[in-house]
């Protein structure tokens, strides 16, 4: 078991970097449904909930040493699920609404509408009995994919940051992989994710994306109550992005973020938050930086 995850972590490593070489890239926008967000909570295995985030960059078109930076917020409001099928399925589902705004040399932009949606089936491919052993080991391999529900505008496409939009217009595919272990209240979450991108109606290819996070928590139960603290980091690469299937210069990028939070709860109800921010990153070739995401949420344990 022991060996099928460390191959497993080590064709997800090769795959991040496989993107990485391939040379902007969907670091916001459009491609805020999960990620290295996550697509569970730590609390409730199964629910249903709404979460909020935000994320804050610049760019410049970095023509000139004085090339101004313009400020880009990119908001939404996501209604996110993971109900059971059977006693090992679990299938997620995230429905966004996004509403972003940015500033440009002519004046503020903004655009706003229903994102992508992305359906995720997991399959629960291994669980030690908790008391049969001193750590308790969990592991979901599964897929999915992402709808062209958001709409896409070419002409953004064209801008320093071309994921400033609601949908890819694309078919999106992805592959995902979690795992916990635990002892006694401490665990460990790590998530892997990629996700294969293909071209849409108007020739336009994002990059495919490769997410990862790892989170220790803590979890205090007092009564009716569960606290849950968190720590750790998490990452996405990207790939080139690609029109009429020629690659897009300076579209290609990586981030790494730590990652600090908490949830709480209360017999079926918790609330989470989450603060992300970049410890090393290299996005558009230095033309787009993020600054910081954060995220709340609220959610019904099923």
């Amino acid at each position: 078991m022991k060996r099928f995850i460390i191959l497993l972590l080590i064709i997800f490593h090769f795959q991040g970097l496989a993107a990485k070489g391939n040379g902007k890239c969907d670091a916001c926008g459009c491609s805020a449904s999960g990620g290295s967000m996550g697509f569970a909570s730590m609390l409730n295995s199964n629910f249903v909930g709404i979460r909020y985030f935000n994320q804050k960059y610049r760019s410049t078109d970095g023509l000139y040493s004085n090339s101004p930076w313009y400020e880009e917020n990119f908001n939404t409001i996501q209604v996110w699920t993971r109900v059971p099928v059977t006693k090992k399925i679990q299938v997620s589902a995230l429905v966004p609404y996004h509403f972003h705004d940015k500033g440009t040399a002519t004046g503020n932009q903004s655009i706003d509408g229903i994102g992508d949606i992305t359906v995720l089936g997991m399959y629960q491919l291994y669980q030690t009995h908790k008391d049969s052993t001193f750590f308790a080991h969990t592991l979901h391999l599964g897929g999915g994919v992402k709808a062209p529900t958001g709409k896409f505008n070419e002409a953004n496409a064209g801008a320093v940051n071309p994921s400033f939009q609601i949908g890819t217009g694309s078919w999106d595919y992805l592959l995902a992989t979690e795992y916990i272990i635990r002892h006694k209240s401490l665990g460990f979450n790590t998530m892997l994710n990629y996700i294969f991108k293909t071209e849409n109606s108007k020739h336009y290819q994002f990059g495919n994306q490769f997410n990862y996070s790892g989170t220790f928590f803590y979890l205090f139960e007092k009564g009716k109550y569960s606290v849950a603290p968190q720590l750790g980091i998490a990452g996405e690469v990207y790939g080139s992005n690609r029109q009429y299937s020629e690659i897009v210069r300076k579209t290609s990028g990586d981030i790494l973020f730590s990652k600090v939070g908490f949830e709480i709860g209360k017999n079926k109800l918790s609330l989470g938050a989450n603060l992300m921010l970049p410890i090393n990153q290299n996005l558009s070739a230095g033309r787009v930086e993020a600054q910081y995401r954060w995220s709340v949420n609220f959610n019904y344990s099923l």
